[in-house]
């Protein structure tokens, strides 16, 4: 009797873990879905944005390199340059390998210089990069704290001006971006992209379509248009590699939690089986008890 009310206990248990698994992965699969369609309300006006760009540096692309946002900073050698990164991790576990991965990359990125300044986004991150500036020379952004849950414009914005305040003070040289990319329903990649300095030859047509804009006149002049129209577009950078990220936490989190809820139905079959046999075996204990008592 001992042995069955422990495995009644069991399935009690896990059936309660099942329960939970099952609701976090229908949570999720709500979050990915409003998630991806804010993206692709936004991505029209980006597209617009980024087509503006290539426009304008199609025109003037030998002055766009002297250009604030632009400056590749040649002087400063690789060992003393200053590098910024934001390191966009979970707010919570329970999904996978996702946070391990994004971590282990920002860490090979870390590697290749020794000056490093923090901007992580995600609880998880945050905690873990804390532990690891006390004992390295790493700057971690103390005031920068920002959720990766439900993704903004105007949180974007705010890291965006924030980034690039930070560069034209000339306070860091190079500004990375460490987020995780959906590839697939169920596959994401972990990507590294430099936000800034920009690099022309990412906007400048080649070929015929740059010998087709030669002529351009810019009011009061072409750094003041680059101004007002980077911003916006490092604001759709940031937003874009946002949504992104939460997406593919969310879909690493569904792949944890459906694994979990499966496994959990392995057991509970198996506990079943052996609830059953310990039943049946007491049953004909009993059965086997009262005959030898009738014999007697």
């Amino acid at each position: 009797m001992a042995k069955m009310n422990e495995i009644r206990e069991r399935i009690k248990s896990i059936n309660d873990i099942k329960k939970i698994t099952n609701a976090m992965y229908l949570i999720s699969s709500s979050k990915l879905k409003k998630a991806r369609k804010d993206l692709d309300a936004t991505e029209p006006y980006f597209d617009k944005l980024l087509y503006a760009m290539r426009s304008i540096l199609s025109r003037v692309p030998e002055e766009a390199e002297e250009l604030t946002f632009f400056d590749e900073r040649e002087h400063i050698p690789q060992e003393k340059r200053k590098q910024a990164l934001l390191i966009i991790t979970a707010d919570k576990g329970m999904c996978g390998a996702y946070n391990h991965n994004v971590i282990e990359k920002a860490e090979a990125v870390m590697s290749e210089t020794g000056m490093n300044y923090l901007y992580v986004m995600g609880q998880v991150g945050r905690m873990y990069f804390q532990r690891k500036a006390k004992a390295e020379n790493i700057e971690l952004a103390e005031s920068f704290f920002y959720t990766t849950q439900n993704p903004t414009l105007y949180r974007a914005r705010s890291i965006a001006e924030e980034l690039m305040e930070k560069f034209r003070s000339g306070e860091v040289d190079d500004v990375y971006m460490v987020y995780t990319d959906m590839q697939k329903a169920s596959e994401y990649e972990v990507r590294i992209q430099q936000i800034l300095p920009l690099d022309v030859t990412h906007f400048v047509p080649v070929g015929e379509e740059a010998a087709k804009h030669h002529e351009a006149e810019f009011f009061p002049d072409i750094e003041s248009v680059m101004r007002h129209l980077i911003p916006n577009f490092m604001k759709g950078l940031i937003y874009g590699a946002m949504v992104e990220s939460f997406c593919s936490e969310q879909q690493a989190r569904m792949t944890a939690m459906d694994s979990a809820t499966t496994s959990a139905k392995d057991m509970l079959s198996t506990l079943s089986l052996q609830y059953n046999r310990a039943r049946q075996a007491a049953i004909t204990q009993e059965i086997s008890e009262i005959c030898g008592n009738s014999l007697k």
